[in-house]
């Protein structure tokens, strides 16, 4: 489904990136887990085609994701939830979610496609009317999530879906990824605090500086001294 092999990618002049690789399966839920400043956004940008890689693939089915817009990365079918969620504070919640509707016309419905967001995300419905301006920060990224889904995307990007958020609003914001999983989308979300990685994900890759030091089971990473010599020192714990 999705393949990054040995990818690049430089800011300025600086390698930020180096040798990066990872896979996603249909229907899987894969989790990049780092500090801030190891290279989970880096990456989810790339992949979104705000950055070009120096070198390396990035194969999505059949497609060279590195050759397309972002526009064209997302008519393939991938969704982002950045880490700033970006909700249009001009737009109601409404108008946000009904957005990618516009952007990818194959598929379900529109309506179909917005059902599925208001059902992963209950408590937007009853705000549809309520301008982006008007939201909390766990509000906001219900909204950038379920957006995000409204692409109806077979893979979602999600960076930092629970960072900043309040303790009360953190459990809704899981509901609704679980929810996402078990409808069998793909997802890969980027992480840099150990507590907020689910228990079920299938597979964890681990990023420091630029480069994936760990990939396999959640399981193995906890029981390696290892690699949780890195994680100690790279999320809170």
């Amino acid at each position: 489904m999705l393949n990054v092999v040995d990818l690049c990618v430089e800011i300025q002049g600086s390698r930020i990136l180096r040798g990066v690789n990872l896979d996603v399966k249909p229907g899987e839920l894969v989790c990049l887990l780092g500090r801030n400043g190891a290279g989970k956004t880096t990456t989810f940008r790339t992949l979104m085609g705000y950055l070009r890689p120096v070198s390396g693939h990035l194969r999505w089915h059949d497609q060279d994701l590195a050759k397309l817009a972002t526009w064209q990365v997302a008519q393939q079918g991938i969704g982002f939830s950045p880490e700033e969620s970006e909700v249009y504070a001009d737009l109601t919640v409404e108008e946000n979610i009904e957005l990618p509707t516009w952007t990818r016309t194959r598929g379900r419905s529109a309506a179909e496609r917005i059902a599925e967001a208001y059902r992963i995300f209950p408590k937007l419905e009853r705000y549809r009317k309520r301008g982006g301006a008007e939201l909390s920060g766990g509000e906001r990224k219900m909204v950038s999530i379920a957006r995000a889904l409204a692409l109806d995307a077979e893979l979602l990007l999600l960076d930092e879906p629970f960072e900043g958020l309040s303790p009360a609003i953190i459990p809704q914001v899981a509901e609704g990824v679980a929810a996402i999983r078990q409808s069998g989308k793909a997802i890969v979300m980027a992480e840099s605090n150990l507590h907020h990685v689910p228990e079920y994900i299938d597979k964890l890759f681990v990023i420091e500086r630029g480069e994936i030091i760990y990939s396999g089971s959640l399981e193995n990473a906890l029981a390696s001294p290892d690699v949780m010599s890195v994680i100690a020192g790279a999320v809170e714990l």
